[in-house]
């Protein structure tokens, strides 16, 4: 009776700690019935004491009291079954607990399992991240994003020549050192629930670093330059959306989306979220004299940021040439997918007033996005059984929800400033895995 109480209490601790991850974790049965699935008792007593942050397999054998061998062989199994992101950097080993998005879901439906119930899995991640919106307020609050849209390159501009690597999805695949390719995890679980579409499952491309891990553990498979060009063909013929990393440097993936199974898109369709991917520095522009009104580009537009609308009063009399597409430029994400679906050629993708510029690295997003969020003390003080972080952490949470620190993070150069600071500390503490994650 006393080994299943701490169990369940293991269980809630987790998902408490998953929470104050910069994404979140909101509690609910759906969250604690998927935790109960994916992780045995033995692995959420280990998972409450790995730091999100990557962490060396000799500080966390000091850290738990296990031997490194017998805990870098728990670790592994872990790893390979989802719980648990692991690096390897001058034959060192690293982990760190992975967060619920950008995480174990992603993991979870990014290729076949035999072991698991995926059609239960499916149905609860379904219920817990459609059925209301606390996880979709949690994940995309705020002003930085996971993701950022990439415009279809063959939408711009014929005379434009100012597109930067980290902006092009063809430069990133053929710079990256390592590719990977894996199933959408949103399409395979919609794929479970009956309702998938038909869009391409094997598109989901990883490079680097987070290539490396997923290759290891059986996740994702290696692909070379050549397949991941192949494969933005055939998603930019399918009129998928190109989702990047929000990062300038040392972008770890890029998913081809489709606007009804997507969970990003779904934040903006379903939700109303209008920020929850990040757009790129286009919008597209509607050349009214060449527009037919054929609908073709609101159908294609995966966020709803084109309508079909009236060019004057003889639309009421049924004339179907008094029809043009209207564009939401707020709402417009920028990836030309609206462009590429006119035949017309009466759309026109057209820079932003100010370019969007994205985090510099995946630990630059991170602060910021803790630092919006009120979770920079979780960031900073991650070991939950040491007293010391336990007690900084409170204090950093108590001024984070003040009105002056609010102010204060409010300033452009004092908050730069301080994530400057806050990154460099990160990275120090990560030691030798920072050259290869950024």
């Amino acid at each position: 009776m006393g080994h299943h109480a701490n169990s369940d209490r293991e269980y809630v601790l987790l998902q408490k700690r998953l929470d104050r991850t910069v994404t979140g974790a909101p509690e609910g049965p759906a969250l604690d019935r998927i935790l109960r699935l994916l992780y045995r008792p033995e692995d959420v007593r280990l998972a409450v004491q790995v730091p999100f942050r990557i962490t060396p397999l000799t500080r966390l054998a000091k850290k738990t009291g296990i031997p490194a061998g017998e805990l870098g062989e728990r670790l592994t199994d872990m790893a390979r079954r989802g719980l648990m992101m692991d690096f390897q950097a001058d034959g060192e080993r690293f982990f760190a607990l992975p967060p619920l998005i950008l995480g174990f879901f992603e993991f979870t439906f990014m290729r076949a399992r035999d072991e698991l119930p995926m059609a239960e899995l499916a149905r609860l991640f379904d219920e817990y991240m459609r059925g209301d919106d606390r996880l979709a307020n949690s994940v995309y609050q705020r002003e930085t994003q996971i993701g950022r849209a990439l415009i279809h390159e063959e939408s711009l501009p014929r005379d434009y020549t100012e597109v930067l690597d980290w902006e092009r999805a063809t430069r990133i695949i053929g710079s990256a050192e390592r590719m990977a390719v894996s199933r959408c995890a949103c399409r395979h679980k919609a794929e479970h629930l009956g309702h998938a579409c038909d869009a391409p499952q094997d598109v989901c491309l990883a490079f680097g670093c987070a290539a490396e891990t997923l290759i290891r553990n059986g996740t994702a498979r290696e692909a070379d330059r050549l397949e991941g060009l192949r494969i933005l063909e055939k998603t930019k013929e399918a009129g998928l959306v190109q989702t990047a990393e929000n990062v300038r440097r040392g972008v770890a993936f890029i998913c081809n989306c489709c606007r009804c199974c997507c969970a990003m898109m779904d934040g903006i369709r379903r939700f109303e979220i209008r920020t929850a991917i990040a757009t790129s520095s286009w919008f597209a522009q509607v050349d009214a004299d060449a527009c037919s009104g054929c609908g073709a580009c609101e159908k294609a537009c995966p966020v709803g940021a084109i309508a079909i609308g009236s060019r004057g009063p003889a639309a009421a009399q049924g004339n179907a040439g008094d029809r043009c597409a209207v564009c939401d430029q707020q709402l417009c994400l920028g990836c030309g997918v609206c462009s590429s679906a006119c035949k017309r050629g009466a759309i026109q993708m057209r820079s932003r007033p100010s370019k969007i510029l994205p985090p510099e690295t995946v630990f630059d997003r991170y602060v910021a996005m803790a630092i919006e969020r009120g979770k920079l003390a979780d960031l900073l003080f991650d070991d939950y059984q040491r007293l010391s972080h336990r007690a900084l952490r409170r204090i950093c949470g108590i001024l984070e929800r003040t009105p002056v620190w609010k102010a204060a993070m409010a300033v452009k150069p004092l908050k730069s400033a301080f994530m400057t600071a806050t990154v460099w500390g990160a990275k120090r503490l990560t030691g030798r895995m920072t050259d290869r994650l950024i």
